[in-house]
């Protein structure tokens, strides 16, 4: 319990500031109001859910050993971290489909507006709430997960009214396998674009450097998406796969950090 109050310590002092003067100095100065910023603006909002939705929770709790906070603290807890970490899944999604289509030009002239970074931002919302918001209308629920310190959905039962079963096979797909596609597919376009770039101009340095870092940017973006989701859409997974065997709490806990960090 120490070791997890102290993460999630650590997460909110590092997590905070740097999220917070990231909306302050765009605020505060108009030339950083681009449609690009907007989407990125979206990824802070979503780490400072995570920060008052989850992670004070989480350090609070650890001190007592279980959640403290009962059923409504529990609903209030996994929804709001539920959301901040969908919000963030989808707003990388949305970062991949404006490279590819301001790179690679499926769509001849097509440029990137502060329209569509608004319709961006509200397609990460209504995609992270179409997951976060089902457990508290009936569709599966949260419950303590792990150490009993924080609240996430229910796939650890197949508990009747609930359907659980159904939430966790949406989630895997939707949330998890469709997200991994759209941004393999258009970071691996990206990439092949750079490419080919490079090899008509071979001489440029500029354009061997640009390749050198969009296959750096592509390789980061794809392996951290995986560290994050894999654990837990992996652990969930098992587990509803294999209910009545028996897990630890920090075998559950662990994926769930991950997902949540």
């Amino acid at each position: 319990y120490a070791v997890m109050g102290s993460y999630m310590f650590f997460l909110i002092i590092t997590c905070f500031p740097i999220n917070f003067l990231t909306l302050y100095v765009t605020i505060e100065h108009k030339k950083l109001r681009t449609a690009l910023n907007y989407i990125l603006l979206n990824l802070a909002v979503a780490d400072l859910f995570m920060v008052f939705g989850g992670f004070t929770t989480t350090v609070y709790t650890s001190m007592h050993g279980y959640f403290v906070f009962g059923r409504v603290g529990c609903n209030l807890e996994g929804y709001f971290a539920t959301l901040g970490g969908e919000i963030s899944l989808w707003s990388l999604v949305v970062l991949a489909v404006e490279r590819w289509l301001v790179v690679c030009k499926p769509i001849s002239n097509f440029r990137f507006t502060e329209t569509h970074a608004i319709m961006g931002v509200a397609f990460t919302w209504i995609m992270a709430n179409a997951c976060a918001a089902p457990p508290l209308l009936g569709w599966s629920r949260y419950i303590p997960e792990g150490m009993q310190c924080s609240c996430g959905i229910d796939y650890y039962t197949r508990a009747e009214g609930f359907n659980n079963e159904s939430f966790v096979i949406y989630m895997f797909i939707v949330h998890f396998s469709i997200p991994f596609m759209i941004i393999s597919f258009c970071y691996g376009n990206l990439l092949c674009a750079v490419k080919a770039a490079a090899a008509a101009q071979q001489e440029s340095e500029t354009t061997q450097r640009a390749e050198r870092e969009v296959t750096r940017m592509v390789v980061l973006m794809v392996f951290s998406y995986l560290v994050c989701w894999i654990p837990y859409a992996s652990t969930a997974w098992y587990i509803f796969c294999n209910q009545g065997s028996d897990f630890g709490p920090v075998f559950m806990t662990i994926p769930a950090f991950f997902a949540k960090s």
